[in-house]
């Protein structure tokens, strides 16, 4: 939520509420580099005004567009590098992993699901994220 510039949790102290704008200054500093490469990166012209039409944010400088982007690019990674530590037995808090059979059971490898089909993971479909938690509010979870 923080990258995506959607979190609606704001804390309750003036020093959390300046730690906030501290992270979003700093996060509009990192994406505003993040688009700028982006400008440089992008040869064909054609593709360069389409990213600049999406993601330019003359005004506040938020980059709301780019974020959402790249947390959607990069969330899959994000939850393999913080969301468990690399021991085995270490598992996520609810049973969150469908194995097709209507029974959910427990991500153990590494916090990752294991997507079963007659007891073996199918090609391309194991460490898959076992929660959309980034999705909802703070107040909820």
């Amino acid at each position: 939520d923080i990258v995506r510039g959607k979190d609606l949790y704001r804390g309750y102290d003036d020093e959390e509420k300046d730690r906030r704008k501290s992270l979003e200054k700093n996060l509009q500093k990192i994406f505003g580099q993040i688009y700028d490469n982006l400008m440089k990166e992008l040869q064909e012209k054609e593709n360069k005004e389409k990213a600049k039409q999406r993601y330019e944010d003359k005004k506040e400088q938020n980059f709301y567009k780019l974020r959402e982007d790249w947390w959607d690019a990069n969330r899959e990674t994000i939850w393999k590098a913080i969301a468990c530590s690399t021991k085995q037995g270490n598992h996520y808090f609810r049973a969150s992993c469908d194995d097709g059979s209507g029974s959910p059971y427990m991500a153990t490898n590494k916090c990752q699901c294991q997507r079963k089909k007659r007891n073996k993971p199918k090609t391309g479909e194991v460490n898959v994220v076992p929660t959309y938690f980034d999705y909802v509010p703070q107040f909820l979870r």
